[in-house]
């Protein structure tokens, strides 16, 4: 087998070559005329080819004879309820509802808007949706009105794919209220919706608008509509996905067709280590892009064993879900964000539920979407009998791993802190303020080299100046990733915080990543966030906030003191921490990112608005509540 470093230099040697091999893993239904073509900066990957996103997850298995094999996995905690579906139930599935899809007028280039819970049906719709040629546009079911009135005013979707509602521990939210205010609001008017109904909450249909998931599948079934998959060039949209947290115009990341098959199927190996017929759990939601490349796509394209799993790490029932759906299904690797295991940590501090499940087949932890500190990993470690746990960073924008530890290709060694190298198809560099690289261990502004490899974003929806403004203007010959962070002197990435969360302190530029850190380190600290807050003397100052582990019953001002100190001792007085505060949760996004931003606003009496990702709305009044006792503001 190669090692990293060949495999890294063999793609630096012949980036085109080392894509096109890759690109033999993909049934193509017409060869490529160029590899890659760059135009103004804007690249494209297997100009002139033709292929099918749909064939390459469902129809080659089972023309192959894996018919049988099982393909998806549906497993609620909210209900309790396991149903497996085999590659040759699943096409039959989404071949039918590309036939619902297609009698409704749905054809090659259309936009389809998808507002779906996490039930098998939401990646139906989207296979059928690939399998027309058709452009999907996932939205994060119980998604404000507003936010959804945006998306759909920018995609302009023909037809929107929703369900009567979505389940929370403890309640049901209905969403066809929040469908039908949407629609109501949008200047954009779609011709129809396709609604499935879930018994704990059916919806009101809007006659001649609204038609009903089941009976639709039973009007295709009854003529015979399974169409085929249509030929698509590589370059053609496969989907559109907006980031989270979007204002004014919103950003509609564009993936491709052919580079993102190749980018994902190549990804499943030599990143994940996983092979056809393993089963991997990327434990997201389809309307993140994690559920688009690592619960849809990648393992089906890779013929692997996915789950899509209805619930959260902590709650449904208790802190041992993840564990017990491992040894229930026998998980080889599974993927989910470090908030996810720093929430089963507070609830379960000593991991004592791990012991009640076998995990003799579960082999890797991965950790992505938020920065892993080392504390968090080396608790799982534990928990996890001495497993690896593997940090990597990725972009919605670049719809697979940037940097990683390439399991699949070599087991470097791990550096606590660091998700590790740049893969094959990055060449990252960390600059300065002028464009200018600096040195080893010094932080900066993280960018990559242009051209962007196979499944990175080509552009965003409709809006190519917006794409060239936000990732192209600031430093010329490289994608900005609005990341910052220092490489080592053997090539391993830190990744420390946004650009916008290093905070000039006296002059002095800090890493808020670094002080979170330290502070996740104390033993009491099952989670913490840092944020710059502006100060007349300073410019600005941290203020670090604590979530206690459960059954913790010191004095919350003993703590905080302990942090400060931590700061002082690790950092140094620099730094200028002399402030830490307890609070019961952080505010985050609904995939696990902390609103940073939201919380400096808040601290500066600043304008600001509830984050339309948020996951619960009444955290940031906690916050609020927490600065004012804190700051004596």
């Amino acid at each position: 087998m190669a090692s990293y470093k060949d495999t890294y230099d063999a793609w630096k040697k012949d980036p085109e070559g080392f894509w096109a091999e890759a690109a033999k893993e993909i049934d193509w239904f017409k060869p490529a005329t160029q590899i890659l073509e760059v135009k103004d900066g804007l690249s494209r990957w297997f100009v002139g080819a033709e292929t099918n996103t749909c064939w390459n997850a469902l129809d080659r298995h089972v023309k192959a004879g894996h018919g049988a094999r099982t393909a998806l996995i549906y497993d609620s905690a909210m209900l309790g309820h396991v149903k497996k579906f085999t590659y040759a139930e699943l096409l039959e599935k989404v071949s039918l509802f590309a036939g619902v899809l297609q009698r409704r007028g749905i054809e090659k280039g259309d936009r389809v808007l998808i507002y779906m819970p996490m039930v098998p049906q939401a990646a139906v719709a989207m296979l059928a949706c690939a399998r027309l040629g058709a452009i999907h546009s996932v939205v994060f079911g119980g998604f404000a009105p507003k936010e959804l009135a945006t998306r759909i005013d920018d995609a302009t979707p023909k037809l929107i794919v929703s369900a009567s509602c979505g389940l929370e521990p403890g309640r049901v939210l209905a969403y066809k209220p929040l469908l039908d205010k949407a629609i109501e609001m949008s200047t954009h008017k779609v011709s129809a919706t396709i609604v499935f109904q879930r018994e704990m909450e059916k919806a009101t249909l809007v006659a001649g608008r609204d038609f009903d998931w089941k009976s639709e599948m039973d009007k295709a079934a009854a003529a015979n509509a399974r169409p085929e998959c249509v030929p698509v060039a590589a370059t053609d949209p496969l989907y559109v996905l907006y980031t989270s947290g979007t204002t004014g115009k919103p950003k509609g990341v564009v993936r491709d067709n052919g580079g993102h098959m190749v980018a994902l199927k190549w990804s499943m190996k030599n990143v994940y280590d996983i092979n056809p017929g393993d089963t991997f759990w990327a434990a997201s939601d389809v309307g993140w892009v994690v559920g688009h490349s690592y619960i849809v796509y990648g393992p089906l394209v890779h013929g692997c064993t996915t789950i899509l799993f209805e619930g959260k790490p902590v709650g449904t029932p208790d802190a041992g879900t993840y564990w017990r759906i491992i040894s229930q299904h026998g998980v080889k690797a599974m993927f989910t964000a470090p908030t996810a295991i720093r929430a089963i940590r507070k609830e379960d501090p000593q991991a004592a539920l791990v012991g009640k499940y076998d995990l003799t087949k579960f082999e890797v932890l991965y950790l992505a979407g938020e920065r892993a500190d080392p504390d968090t990993i080396q608790w799982a470690e534990k928990a996890l009998s001495g497993r690896p746990v593997i940090d990597h960073w990725w972009q919605t924008e670049s719809g697979w791993p940037m940097v990683a530890n390439p399991m699949g290709i070599e087991r470097l060694p791990v550096k606590y802190g660091s998700p590790s190298v740049p893969l094959p198809g990055y060449e990252i560099h960390v600059v300065d303020e002028a464009n200018k690289q600096v040195g080893p261990n010094t932080t900066g502004a993280i960018v990559v080299k242009l051209p962007l490899p196979p499944g990175c974003l080509p552009t965003l929806w409709q809006n190519e100046q917006g794409f060239r403004e936000s990732y192209l203007a600031d430093y010329p010959g490289y994608y900005k990733t609005a990341d910052a962070g220092f490489m080592d002197e053997d090539g391993y990435l830190y990744v420390m915080s946004r650009t916008d969360d290093i905070i000039n302190v006296a002059g002095h530029r800090l890493s808020t990543g670094g002080m979170e850190e330290v502070l996740a380190a104390h033993p009491d600290v099952a989670e913490c966030a840092v944020i710059g807050i502006a100060d007349p003397m300073k410019g600005q100052v941290p203020v670090g906030f604590l979530v206690i582990n459960s059954g913790v019953a010191r004095p919350a001002g003993e703590i905080e003191r302990e942090a400060v100190s931590l700061i002082r001792e690790r950092i140094g007085p620099v730094a200028a921490f002399k402030t830490a505060i307890i609070v019961q949760r952080l505010p985050k996004t609904r995939s696990g990112k902390v609103l940073r931003g939201t919380m400096r606003k808040i601290a500066d009496g600043e304008t600001w608005d509830t984050p339309a990702t948020i996951d619960d709305p009444a955290v940031l009044g906690e916050i609020e509540a927490a600065l004012k006792t804190g700051l004596g503001r």
